[in-house]
């Protein structure tokens, strides 16, 4: 890794973690970026050092789990506890995500999941109780997440 951040083998590494983190190992990156696995697991390390890398999470299917009901609460919260009630939100049982966002009234997402409506009321009452104006509610019926292609554009730039 350079001062300037991340070099076109960091950012291949990132994508192809992305894909499946799980499951893929520092052989099999390295051998499609004719590397060496050391190597891949020497700059691994350093992108984890640098907070870069900050973990490797699971993908639950949580209507498989028995928590059917996903939403998308939007909140507005004051921008100087934003922070703090974003950080509190956390701890309420249900909820699985919370994004902060910088501009806007809109400002604080919290994803949650429950088995019934009651559960997403009690949720969405914590959340009030807590500081946080509920502005929308979004039933969610399924989320995808994918790698970010542009760690691959040094690649496909450079050929």
């Amino acid at each position: 890794m350079n001062d300037d951040g991340l070099d076109a083998v960091d950012k291949q590494i990132l994508y192809h973690l992305q894909e499946d983190a799980r499951n893929v190992s520092s052989s099999e990156i390295g051998e499609k970026l004719g590397l060496s696995p050391s190597t891949v697991r020497t700059r691994l390390n350093k992108l984890e050092d640098s907070g870069i890398v900050r973990g490797y999470h699971i993908d639950i299917d949580y209507e498989l789990a028995g928590y059917p009901l996903y939403t998308k609460v939007v909140c507005t919260a004051p921008v100087p506890d934003r922070d703090e009630l974003a950080d509190r939100a956390r701890e309420i049982d249900g909820v699985t995500a919370v994004r902060e966002i910088m501009t806007g009234k809109r400002n604080v997402y919290v994803n949650a999941i429950g088995q019934s409506h009651d559960d997403l009321n009690r949720i969405a009452g914590d959340l009030d109780e807590i500081g946080l104006d509920i502005v929308d509610e979004q039933l969610i019926r399924d989320e995808y997440v994918c790698p970010y292609h542009g760690f691959l554009e040094d690649e496909t730039d450079s050929e």
